[in-house]
C-alpha cells in the first residue's frame, strides 16, 4: 500500500451513510492509523420524497454521519451526486420497468454512485483509497485483488457488488469483511458511537413508502404502456383476464392473477410490445440456464467450460453450473439442475468458491407468445 510522498499515512475517503456499519468501518480504520476523511452522498431532493429523511442516505443519515465523524475527529463532507444518481440509478430503474423487467437499483447504486463516483471525489481530495461498510472482503495476493464473500454469510453483500470497476477494487478497503453483525454492534457500543443500535433500512431510498408504481407514474406519462390494460394469457394461448398495467407484475408473482385453475398460476413472462402478461403453473418457472447481459468481470472472464456458481437473488442460494457460451454481449450459464423464477432485469452474481468473479443482468429468454383467444 503506497501513500503520497508528502504523507506518512495513507489517506482514505470513507463512505458514511449514518448507519452503524459505515460508522464502525470509519472507527476501525482510524484505529489502524489511516488518515480519514468522511463522506456522505446526497442522492436526491428530500423535499420531493416525504418520509425519505430516515432512509440510508436521507437527512437523518447525514446528521448521524456528521456526529460520528466529529466523535472520531475526522473531517466530513457531503457530496451532492443527485444528477449522477438520477442518471445512473433512477432513470435506469424507470426504463427497466417500462420494458417489463424488474431492476435492482442497489446494484446500480453500488456500481456507479457509491464506488465509481466516490473514487472520483477521493482523487480530488488526494486520497489513496476509499472504504465502505459493506460486508465483503478484499484479498490482496501477489499484487492482485480479489473480492471475497464476507465471513458472515447471512450479511454477505457481494451479490450487490459485481458491477464495480476493477480500478475501484484495487483501491478499496472493506473493514467489516471478517465481522458478524452482532460483533459490529458490540464494537460500536464499546466505542460509544451513537449509531450502534440504529435499525437498518431496507427500503429503496428514493421510494421510501414502497409505492414504486406511484413513483413510476410520476416519471412516465399516464398513457405509457406500462400502465395501460392488457391481456393475461395462459401458456396455451387462452386469454383469461385483463390487467391494469404490466408494471404491476414481475416474473414469479402469484398475487393479482385470475383464479379458477386446478393449480396455482404464476407470472412466467411479460411482453411489453403487446402489453401481455403470460401466466403458467409453477413448473413453467423452472429454468436450466441463465443468460446475463450488461456483464462486468472483476477478473478475467471465465472461459467456456468453467465450473462456476451463480446467485440470482439476494437471499437466494448459489446454484452450480458451467459457462456454456461467452461473448462480449452475453454469457450463458448452464445450471446443474433447474432453478425457479429467474427474473429478467435482476442480477446474477457469478462465483468461483468464495471469490466473486463478476456478473450481469439477467436477460429475457425470448419466448414466442401464443396468439390470445378473445
Amino acid at each position: 500500500m503506497s501513500a503520497n510522498n508528502d504523507r506518512d499515512r495513507p489517506r482514505v475517503l470513507v463512505a458514511m451513510s449514518g448507519g452503524v456499519d459505515s460508522s464502525l468501518a470509519a472507527a476501525l480504520l482510524k484505529e489502524q492509523g489511516y488518515e480519514l476523511i468522511g463522506a456522505t452522498i446526497k442522492t436526491f431532493c428530500y423535499a420531493e420524497h416525504p418520509g425519505s429523511s430516515k432512509t440510508c442516505c436521507g437527512l437523518e443519515g447525514i446528521a448521524d454521519a456528521r456526529s460520528v465523524a466529529q466523535r472520531l475527529d475526522i473531517p466530513h463532507y457531503v457530496f451532492d451526486l443527485e444528477d449522477e444518481f438520477t442518471r445512473d440509478v433512477i432513470d435506469d430503474f424507470v426504463a427497466e420497468y417500462a420494458e417489463g423487467r424488474t431492476p435492482n437499483p442497489c446494484v446500480r447504486c453500488n456500481s456507479h454512485t457509491k464506488f465509481r463516483d466516490l473514487l472520483r471525489r477521493a482523487q480530488m481530495l488526494g486520497c489513496d483509497r476509499i472504504a465502505t461498510g459493506h460486508y465483503a472482503r478484499c484479498e490482496r495476493v501477489d499484487g492482485r485483488v480479489r473480492l471475497m464473500r464476507a465471513a458472515d454469510r447471512s450479511k454477505d453483500q457481494t451479490y450487490f457488488l459485481w458491477g464495480i470497476d476493477r480500478t475501484v477494487l484495487e483501491r478499496l478497503e472493506l473493514p467489516l469483511g471478517e465481522l458478524t453483525k452482532t460483533e459490529v454492534r458490540r464494537r460500536a457500543r464499546q466505542l460509544g458511537l451513537q449509531t450502534a443500535d440504529k435499525p437498518e433500512s431496507f427500503d429503496i431510498c428514493f421510494v421510501p413508502d414502497g409505492d414504486y408504481r406511484g413513483f413510476l407514474a410520476q416519471r412516465l406519462s399516464p398513457d405509457h404502456d406500462a400502465f395501460l390494460p392488457g391481456p393475461i394469457t395462459t401458456l396455451a394461448g387462452e386469454r383469461v383476464g385483463t390487467h391494469q398495467g404490466y408494471s404491476r407484475f414481475t416474473v414469479g408473482q402469484r398475487r393479482g392473477l385470475p383464479g379458477g385453475f386446478s393449480e396455482p398460476m404464476y407470472v412466467v413472462d411479460i411482453e411489453p410490445q403487446t402489453r401481455s402478461v403470460l401466466i403458467g403453473p409453477a413448473d413453467a418457472l423452472e429454468a436450466t440456464r441463465v443468460t446475463i447481459a450488461d456483464q462486468n468481470w472483476l477478473a478475467d472472464p471465465p472461459p467456456i467450460g468453467s465450473a462456476v456458481s451463480v446467485q440470482v437473488r439476494h437471499r437466494g442460494h448459489e446454484v452450480a453450473g458451467l459457462i456454456e457460451d461467452s461473448g462480449a454481449e452475453r454469457t450463458v450459464i448452464r445450471l446443474h439442475g433447474s432453478h425457479r423464477a429467474i427474473t429478467p432485469g435482476q442480477s446474477a452474481a457469478v462465483y468461483d468458491g468464495e471469490v466473486l468473479l463478476g456478473g450481469g443482468r439477467i436477460a429475457r429468454e425470448r419466448r414466442l407468445l401464443p396468439i390470445a383467444s378473445t
